[in-house]
């Protein structure tokens, strides 16, 4: 396999500009990431530590094998909103006694570890990608149940936290609850649909209804350990499994039941030389324009991300603006379709449509790195049959069965998303690079679009165009777009998996495939009808 050269100069005045850019939006996600894992904040972590209580991370940490890596997900959670950054949840895909296991953790220092709809979002999602990749879940439980302001968008669909954990459990994907506090209403669901539950003594409250609401609804004088602590549960009502003396012995017990699963792996391990790069990850960051209208060559950015720097390049001089071949990351085996400038012509679409019934035919993973404004507008691209060229490109992600892994490294613009294997095709992840950009199109594009229509719609009608009412309309439009097309805008509705480093993409993209091995790597051998 050929090893690809670079001509990167790190001296140079565009690589140090791109750097310093990246490194000041590196600065603001550091920021973000800090307010997440501060949860609550100093004056409830030391409220809970003094109960003598373990904060949500301390949790994970034990949980955890030690030293291994844990790979975060949706970190940005409710960013930008009236809810806590990470909304009141940690999730992620960690190690436990040598199994690859989906965490959902419940952060108690944010309002009781309550649920609003960002919360439900990220918890659907946890389980979305434990179903898909067929991984064991472990749920750490102290939560205070719905936040009931916002129960009109929260009860309905939180039903589907239930339903997951029961048709995991129906697929003989192992789950467990880790109980250490309230697990109220419908969150004692969580324990009682679990395969496994561990209740911590003198913490754990595991009940429908708590003594406020027993009090109203029979008038019934209740205690709290009575009606639903750990002793009654794993001695009487048989909703606890296990009985843990205090927080580590219930991460002790957790641990040794993921140990007992006995869980292998369906898929291949990685069969590759997982050789670190040619070239330095630092350089990344330089190599990305600030400005994502700038093309950028990604067989640069795949020299410092794929192994050994290795890269088979599948039809060079076709279609050039996107550019495909085969690689291997962390000695797992991959194809890659990476955007080279942006749009997507005819030409790269029936390339790109190519190469992933290729991928489906040998049970190959596939790599998107989006950087792309779309497909190519114009008469003469109509004519030429851009949309049915879309359109079996699009066909063809729809319809591939290996895992797509997809990471949005500058620009994912109208259908070129679509194409690209983005959020609505569901890959097994999706990451996106602090500097990367999500929309319908860019921010002065749509806004002078509107304008466009606008003056149409004057004329039509025979009115004046105000001019000035247009700039004013159209500078506002474009700071909302600038706004809505932010990485951490996105990320916070969870269009996303996360943001990244680029300097991580390497090891981000090594996890999620060595999670996604857990299950069998099967390719699709027929299709749908491709228009011709």
């Amino acid at each position: 396999m050929a090893v690809l050269a670079s001509a990167v100069d790190p001296a140079s005045a565009d690589h140090r500009r791109n750097r310093e850019a990246h490194l000041e939006a590196l600065a603001a996600l550091d920021e973000q990431l800090a307010l997440a894992r501060a949860g609550g904040g100093a004056r409830y972590a030391d409220r809970h530590h003094g109960r003598g209580r373990l904060l949500v991370r301390e949790r994970i940490a034990l949980l955890l094998d030690r030293d291994s890596p844990f790979l975060e997900l949706s970190t940005l959670a409710a960013w930008g909103t009236d809810f806590t950054v990470g909304a009141s949840i940690v999730t992620g895909i960690g190690v436990v006694s040598g199994v690859e296991c989906v965490i959902i953790a419940h952060d108690p220092t944010v309002r009781g570890g309550s649920m609003n709809p960002y919360t439900l979002r990220k918890n659907l999602r946890a389980l979305d990608i434990a179903k898909r990749n067929r991984l064991p879940v472990v749920n750490l439980v102290e939560s205070g149940g719905a936040d009931l302001p916002t129960q009109s968008e929260l009860f309905v669909q939180a039903g589907k936290i239930f339903q997951g954990l029961t048709e995991l459990s129906g697929m003989g994907v192992p789950t467990i609850a880790l109980v250490f506090g309230n697990s109220t209403a419908g969150g004692a669901y969580v324990p009682g649909m679990c395969d496994h539950a561990v209740l911590v003594d003198g913490q754990a409250k595991v009940f429908l209804g708590g003594p406020p609401l027993v009090k109203m609804a029979t008038g019934e004088d209740a205690d709290d350990e009575d009606l639903g602590g750990a002793d009654m549960h794993t001695r009487v009502s048989g909703v606890g499994d296990h009985f843990a003396v205090d927080e580590h012995d219930c991460l002790r017990i957790g641990r040794q039941l993921v140990a007992d699963l006995g869980w292998r792996k369906l898929g291949p391990g990685p069969t590759r030389p997982a050789e670190d790069p040619l070239y330095d990850p630092d350089e990344l960051l330089g190599i990305t324009p600030a400005d994502f209208r700038t093309p950028v060559d990604p067989r640069e950015v795949l020299a410092r991300v794929v192994d050994g720097s290795r890269f088979s390049e599948y039809k060079t001089r076709y279609g050039t603006s996107l550019v495909t071949g085969w690689a291997s990351v962390h000695g797992f085996p991959v194809g890659v379709l990476a955007n080279a400038r942006g749009v997507l012509f005819s030409e790269e679409a029936q390339k790109a449509t190519e190469f992933i019934l290729l991928a489906n035919q040998s049970d190959t993973p596939l790599v998107f790195l989006q950087n792309t404004t779309g497909f190519m507008v114009g008469t003469t691209y109509e004519q030429g049959g851009i949309i049915k060229d879309g359109a079996k490109m699009i066909n063809a992600v729809t319809n591939s069965t290996v895992p797509h892994f997809t990471i949005n490294i500058g620009a994912s613009f109208g259908a070129g998303n679509y194409g690209m294997s983005g959020r609505a095709y569901d890959p097994r992840f999706m990451f996106a690079w602090v500097n990367a950009k999500l929309a319908v199109m860019g921010a002065q594009q749509l806004a002078g679009v509107l304008s466009i229509v606008g003056k149409q719609a004057a004329e039509a009608s025979g009115r004046e165009f105000d001019v000035a009412a247009d700039d004013e309309r159209r500078r506002r439009i474009e700071a909302q777009i600038e706004a809505e097309s932010h990485a951490f805008f996105v990320t916070s509705r969870l269009y996303d998996d996360g943001v990244i480093d680029p300097r991580d993409t390497r090891h981000v993209l090594g996890m999620a495939l060595s999670a996604a091995h857990s299950q069998p790597i099967e390719g699709r051998r027929g299709y749908g009808v491709f228009r011709m």
